[in-house]
């Protein structure tokens, strides 16, 4: 009969013999678990491996500046809680953690909060596009988040000075609106809650001629 530590050392025998790096797509949970602290963001999704470095402080101050609205508006409702990056996220069916940059859990659901991360569908998550991680957002993210049932999805693109929130009809994303500068951003995840996309994004770049 084989024991408990027999098993675990079974699997860290494996973990050693793996090739490392390993093949994109072949990316696991233990594999994630090795990779350093080094400053970048590590994402594994079905397998492949995604890395950006450090956020930009324009993306860092959208954040800093969204996650205050929201989670002031959830305290104060007693809705639930916010929490920012790095935050892994273990959503419904897959092996390794994605890291929103915020993610909302409503109180009624407070028990996927554990130790570790998220441990299912948040109710709402926010990605910050950057010209490095955009690709990756739009692409691969999103659909993510649609295909394992996350009600809501914010799309804040600097860039473009817009949001975009994306919320689930029929088990599929649909576009619930589209803000840019001067207007106002309104989620059906949190009734009335509002924030000025100029809050989020600051003062619009001033254009000289």
């Amino acid at each position: 009969m084989t024991t408990e530590v027999e098993v675990a050392v079974e699997r860290a025998v494996a973990v050693e013999e793996r090739p490392w790096p390993p093949p994109q797509g072949q990316w696991t949970y233990q594999d994630y678990l090795r990779l350093p602290n080094d400053g970048m963001q590590y994402e594994i999704i079905k397998g492949v491996l995604y890395m950006v470095p450090a956020p930009t402080t324009e993306h860092q101050r959208a954040s800093r500046n969204l996650e205050f609205q929201m989670w002031e508006f959830a305290r104060r409702h007693h809705l639930g809680e916010v929490f920012d990056a790095p935050t892994d996220v273990y959503l419904p069916g897959q092996e390794t953690p994605v890291q929103p940059d915020i993610l909302f859990v409503a109180a009624g659901r407070a028990g996927i909060i554990q130790e570790r991360g998220i441990e299912g569908a948040p109710d709402l998550v926010v990605e910050i596009l950057s010209p490095r991680t955009w690709w990756q957002d739009r692409k691969i993210k999103l659909p993510l988040y649609e295909e394992t049932g996350v009600p809501e999805c914010w799309i804040v693109d600097p860039d473009q000075g817009a949001i975009e929130v994306y919320g689930l009809e029929r088990g599929a994303y649909a576009l619930l609106g589209h803000w840019e500068r001067g207007e106002v951003v309104v989620s059906r995840v949190l009734p009335g809650f509002q924030v000025a996309v100029d809050q989020v994004l600051g003062p619009a770049p001033s254009s000289t001629g």
